[in-house]
């Protein structure tokens, strides 16, 4: 008599497998994008500042 291994084998043995694979690997993410916000309040503090300097430069000039 020969045995049969068939009858033991899981049919979605494969699409488990390869779910699992998937799970853990998900896509890679894209790179978060750095936040515009600090940039904007720099830039602004900036011209503030160059703003301050020539009315300082322009009252005691």
């Amino acid at each position: 008599m020969t045995q049969n291994n068939d009858s033991n084998m899981d049919p979605a043995g494969n699409t488990q497998h390869f779910r699992r694979f998937v799970d853990e690997n998900p896509e890679p993410e894209e790179p978060a994008r750095r936040p515009i916000l600090p940039i904007l309040l720099a830039a602004v503090g900036v011209v503030l500042v160059i703003a301050v300097i020539i009315a300082l430069v322009l009252a005691f000039a």
